[in-house]
Protein backbone atom coordinates (compact mmCIF):
# COMPACT_ATOMS: atom_id res chain seq x y z
CA UNK A 1 0.00 0.00 0.00
CA UNK A 2 2.98 2.36 0.39
CA UNK A 3 4.02 4.46 -2.57
CA UNK A 4 7.14 3.11 -4.29
CA UNK A 5 9.52 5.50 -6.05
CA UNK A 6 10.55 2.68 -8.41
CA UNK A 7 6.92 2.28 -9.55
CA UNK A 8 5.97 5.96 -9.65
CA UNK A 9 5.58 8.65 -12.29
CA UNK A 10 4.63 12.25 -11.51
CA UNK A 11 2.22 13.91 -13.96
CA UNK A 12 1.82 17.66 -13.46
CA UNK A 13 -1.34 18.85 -15.20
CA UNK A 14 -1.62 22.31 -16.76
CA UNK A 15 0.29 24.70 -14.47
CA UNK A 16 0.17 27.26 -17.23
CA UNK A 17 1.18 30.87 -16.84
CA UNK A 18 -2.08 32.39 -18.08
CA UNK A 19 -4.20 30.05 -15.94
CA UNK A 20 -2.38 30.32 -12.62
CA UNK A 21 -3.47 33.88 -11.65
CA UNK A 22 -7.10 32.68 -11.56
CA UNK A 23 -6.36 29.60 -9.41
CA UNK A 24 -7.32 29.46 -5.71
CA UNK A 25 -4.12 29.36 -3.59
CA UNK A 26 -2.02 29.47 -6.77
CA UNK A 27 1.21 30.32 -4.94
CA UNK A 28 0.88 27.37 -2.59
CA UNK A 29 -0.07 24.99 -5.41
CA UNK A 30 2.90 26.08 -7.49
CA UNK A 31 5.27 25.79 -4.52
CA UNK A 32 4.03 22.28 -3.69
CA UNK A 33 4.38 21.15 -7.31
CA UNK A 34 7.91 22.52 -7.48
CA UNK A 35 8.77 20.79 -4.20
CA UNK A 36 7.29 17.48 -5.36
CA UNK A 37 8.94 17.62 -8.79
CA UNK A 38 12.35 18.29 -7.22
CA UNK A 39 11.86 15.41 -4.78
CA UNK A 40 10.77 13.15 -7.63
CA UNK A 41 13.86 13.99 -9.65
CA UNK A 42 16.13 13.35 -6.65
CA UNK A 43 14.55 9.90 -6.29
CA UNK A 44 14.57 9.06 -10.02
CA UNK A 45 10.81 9.33 -10.38
CA UNK A 46 10.03 10.49 -13.94
CA UNK A 47 8.28 13.87 -14.13
CA UNK A 48 5.91 14.60 -17.02
CA UNK A 49 3.81 17.67 -17.70
CA UNK A 50 0.73 18.49 -19.70
CA UNK A 51 -0.40 21.75 -21.28
CA UNK A 52 -4.01 22.42 -22.24
CA UNK A 53 -4.57 24.45 -25.41
CA UNK A 54 -1.10 26.02 -25.32
CA UNK A 55 -2.13 28.66 -27.87
CA UNK A 56 -4.80 29.97 -25.53
CA UNK A 57 -3.29 29.37 -22.08
CA UNK A 58 0.39 29.59 -22.91
CA UNK A 59 3.13 27.24 -21.70
CA UNK A 60 3.54 25.82 -18.22
CA UNK A 61 5.19 28.07 -15.66
CA UNK A 62 8.89 28.12 -16.52
CA UNK A 63 10.10 26.53 -13.27
CA UNK A 64 7.69 23.62 -13.76
CA UNK A 65 8.55 23.18 -17.43
CA UNK A 66 12.24 22.95 -16.54
CA UNK A 67 11.58 19.99 -14.20
CA UNK A 68 9.49 17.99 -16.70
CA UNK A 69 11.24 15.41 -18.83
CA UNK A 70 8.45 15.66 -21.39
CA UNK A 71 5.36 17.79 -21.82
CA UNK A 72 2.25 16.57 -23.58
CA UNK A 73 0.40 19.25 -25.52
CA UNK A 74 -3.30 18.46 -25.48
CA UNK A 75 -6.71 19.71 -26.50
CA UNK A 76 -8.80 17.13 -24.62
CA UNK A 77 -9.35 17.87 -20.95
CA UNK A 78 -8.27 14.32 -20.07
CA UNK A 79 -4.65 13.77 -21.12
CA UNK A 80 -5.24 10.08 -21.80
CA UNK A 81 -7.26 11.04 -24.91
CA UNK A 82 -4.18 12.84 -26.28
CA UNK A 83 -1.66 10.06 -25.70
CA UNK A 84 -0.50 10.30 -22.09
CA UNK A 85 -0.25 6.51 -21.79
CA UNK A 86 2.17 6.42 -24.75
CA UNK A 87 4.70 8.61 -22.93
CA UNK A 88 4.43 6.95 -19.52
CA UNK A 89 7.59 4.94 -18.77
CA UNK A 90 6.85 1.22 -19.13
CA UNK A 91 6.49 -0.87 -16.00
CA UNK A 92 5.56 1.98 -13.69
CA UNK A 93 2.03 1.57 -12.34
CA UNK A 94 1.71 4.30 -9.66
CA UNK A 95 0.84 7.60 -11.29
CA UNK A 96 0.90 10.67 -9.06
CA UNK A 97 -1.32 13.38 -10.53
CA UNK A 98 -1.19 17.05 -9.52
CA UNK A 99 -2.17 20.36 -11.08
CA UNK A 100 -5.09 22.40 -12.36
CA UNK A 101 -7.93 22.66 -12.74
CA UNK A 102 -8.74 19.95 -10.25
CA UNK A 103 -12.35 19.57 -11.39
CA UNK A 104 -11.59 19.53 -15.12
CA UNK A 105 -8.23 18.48 -16.57
CA UNK A 106 -6.69 16.99 -13.43
CA UNK A 107 -9.90 15.04 -12.70
CA UNK A 108 -10.40 13.76 -16.24
CA UNK A 109 -6.73 12.77 -16.53
CA UNK A 110 -6.88 10.88 -13.23
CA UNK A 111 -10.12 9.12 -14.21
CA UNK A 112 -8.60 8.13 -17.55
CA UNK A 113 -5.61 6.61 -15.77
CA UNK A 114 -7.89 4.74 -13.37
CA UNK A 115 -9.85 3.36 -16.33
CA UNK A 116 -6.57 2.14 -17.84
CA UNK A 117 -5.80 0.20 -14.67
CA UNK A 118 -3.14 2.43 -13.13
CA UNK A 119 -2.89 3.09 -9.42
CA UNK A 120 -3.66 6.80 -9.20
CA UNK A 121 -2.37 8.96 -6.39
CA UNK A 122 -3.47 12.58 -5.96
CA UNK A 123 -1.21 14.95 -4.03
CA UNK A 124 -4.06 17.02 -2.60
CA UNK A 125 -1.91 19.97 -1.55
CA UNK A 126 -0.61 20.29 -5.12
CA UNK A 127 -3.98 20.60 -6.88
CA UNK A 128 -6.51 23.41 -7.16
CA UNK A 129 -9.20 25.08 -9.24
CA UNK A 130 -10.47 28.61 -9.60
CA UNK A 131 -12.84 27.88 -6.71
CA UNK A 132 -12.03 25.81 -3.63
CA UNK A 133 -15.45 24.11 -3.84
CA UNK A 134 -14.64 22.76 -7.30
CA UNK A 135 -11.31 21.38 -6.05
CA UNK A 136 -13.01 19.78 -3.06
CA UNK A 137 -15.70 18.17 -5.24
CA UNK A 138 -13.05 16.73 -7.56
CA UNK A 139 -11.07 15.27 -4.66
CA UNK A 140 -14.20 13.73 -3.13
CA UNK A 141 -15.13 12.15 -6.45
CA UNK A 142 -11.63 10.77 -7.04
CA UNK A 143 -11.61 9.34 -3.51
CA UNK A 144 -14.88 7.51 -4.27
CA UNK A 145 -13.47 6.23 -7.57
CA UNK A 146 -10.45 4.67 -5.87
CA UNK A 147 -7.65 7.19 -6.21
CA UNK A 148 -5.41 7.52 -3.18
CA UNK A 149 -5.37 10.98 -1.64
CA UNK A 150 -2.06 11.95 -0.05
CA UNK A 151 0.06 15.03 0.64
CA UNK A 152 3.41 15.95 -0.85
CA UNK A 153 5.12 15.21 2.46
CA UNK A 154 3.44 11.79 2.76
CA UNK A 155 4.68 10.90 -0.72
CA UNK A 156 8.22 12.05 0.02
CA UNK A 157 8.55 9.90 3.12
CA UNK A 158 6.93 6.88 1.49
CA UNK A 159 9.28 7.17 -1.48
CA UNK A 160 12.25 7.41 0.90
CA UNK A 161 11.09 4.61 3.24
CA UNK A 162 14.18 4.95 5.50
CA UNK A 163 16.15 7.77 7.09
CA UNK A 164 19.25 5.95 5.85
CA UNK A 165 18.23 6.54 2.22
CA UNK A 166 21.18 8.20 0.44
CA UNK A 167 18.98 11.17 -0.59
CA UNK A 168 17.23 11.59 2.77
CA UNK A 169 18.91 14.86 3.77
CA UNK A 170 18.38 16.43 0.34
CA UNK A 171 14.69 15.51 0.37
CA UNK A 172 14.29 16.64 3.97
CA UNK A 173 15.74 20.03 3.04
CA UNK A 174 13.01 20.43 0.42
CA UNK A 175 10.26 19.48 2.89
CA UNK A 176 11.31 21.85 5.67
Amino acid sequence: MLMDANQAVLVIVDLQGRLMPAIHDAGLVLAQNLRLAKIARLLDVPVLGTEQNRQGLGPNVEEIAALCERTLHKTHFGACFDGLQAILPPGRRQIVVTGCEAHVCMLQTAIGLLELGYEVIIAIDAVSSRQAASRDAALARLDRLGAQLVTVEMLAFEWLRDCKHPRFREVLALIK
